[in-house]
């Protein structure tokens, strides 16, 4: 496999300019995660890169190879989308060995390849039937099936699992991630659902109004986010995001004060000291990391208590309207109106500026 490059790509329809400025390296056998709310530009990006839509300006390369002006079919990419696009009056072992035939490859060759792809996915038993017979999940691998015949250098998958109920979204998961394995592929894959982007993931790309925020393995984004969008969008249940204001700053970091819990303190161990005294901030505590024995606490008034079975999620409050979202293990005898002490790792805590950036 391959890998691939884009410098400084722009796209835009008339004055709309829907991708600004985007550069990002995708090294052979990586899967690459596009994130983001809707609108973001992912999916245009992605049709870029097919040749579905133009490139207005940068460049794109595969495998070291200019492909701004290149037919989508001669790029060495192989697309599945979010419906299925297969023909219903064809079997399973027709739609996948129909590229290959427009393309004129010899019949002993289409069967070769095409059982092959059938074994890895598993559709043997399925050759004869049509699509109608089938269900979602079996659908949505046949038209794996029809990529991977076709042997590309990149795999790009835009939103595939989106039609699939939660159960089966879960299996599906679990089956690209075993087919990325066994086929040592190169994978660009489209999603608005951050879980699909935390689980298969080699590096996730999170977008928004067509920039990239963040670039980074899964876990490096959810530990270290660069802004407050980043924090918000990456994580369930959503970081909690509480105002502040710089209460006193030292060579050794900053020290935050949260004026509606308590004027409880939290001190940030940070070598950036350009936020003066007196400015307001914004501090990130995720649900999971709240535990028992930390040294902030706050007291706060329990609301909503979600019981999930191995843990729950607890929404309380001080009073003011603002809920917290805690997640713990220890909350099947909490219930509305009780009284409730939150602990968290001050270290734990993120923070942010006045313009959603992170200080560090």
């Amino acid at each position: 496999m391959t890998g691939l490059k884009l410098s400084n790509v722009r796209k835009t329809y008339g004055v709309l300019e829907v991708i600004k400025d985007v550069s990002l390296e995708v090294k052979p056998k990586e899967f690459v995660v596009f994130v983001g709310p809707s609108g973001c530009g992912k999916s245009t990006l992605l049709r870029m890169i097919a040749g579905l839509e133009k490139i207005t300006a940068g460049d794109l390369e595969i495998g070291g190879k200019r492909m701004n002006e290149v037919e989508p079919s001669k790029r060495g990419i192989a697309m599945v989308f979010q419906s299925y696009a297969l023909y219903p009056h064809l079997t399973v072992r027709e739609n996948m060995g129909f590229a290959l035939r427009f393309a004129g490859v010899p019949k002993n060759e289409i069967i070769k390849q095409v059982d092959a792809a059938a074994q890895t996915l598993e559709l043997g038993a399925l050759m004869d039937r049509r699509p109608g017979e089938l269900s979602g999940g079996q659908r949505q691998r046949v038209a794996i099936g029809r990529a991977i015949v076709r042997k590309p250098e990149v795999f790009l998958f835009d939103e595939p699992l989106s039609n699939l109920d939660a159960e089966l979204r879960v299996h599906m998961r679990i089956e690209l991630a075993r087919l990325h394995k066994s086929l040592a592929a190169t994978v660009i894959y489209v999603t608005h659902d951050q879980v699909e982007a935390m689980t298969l993931a080699d590096k996730i790309v999170v977008m928004r109004n067509g920039l990239i925020s963040q670039v980074g393995s899964p876990l490096d984004v959810y530990d270290n986010p660069d802004n407050m969008f980043v924090a918000g969008f990456i994580g369930s249940p959503k970081i909690n995001f509480i105002k502040g204001v710089v209460d006193g700053v030292s060579k050794s970091g900053l020290t935050v004060v949260l004026p509606g819990y308590q004027d409880a303190k939290v001190t940030f161990a940070t070598k950036n000291s350009s936020v003066p005294v007196g400015d307001s901030v914004t501090v990130g505590l995720r649900p999971q990391h709240f535990n028992t024995t930390g040294k902030m606490k706050f007291k706060l008034n329990v609301e909503l208590v979600e019981h999930l079975g191995g843990e729950s999620f607890v929404y309380a409050g001080n009073g003011s309207g603002d809920l917290i979202t805690v997640a713990t293990q220890e909350g099947r005898g909490l219930k509305s109106g009780q009284k409730f002490d939150a602990h968290i790792d001050p270290a734990k805590a993120l923070l942010f500026d006045a313009n959603g950036q992170r200080v560090r």
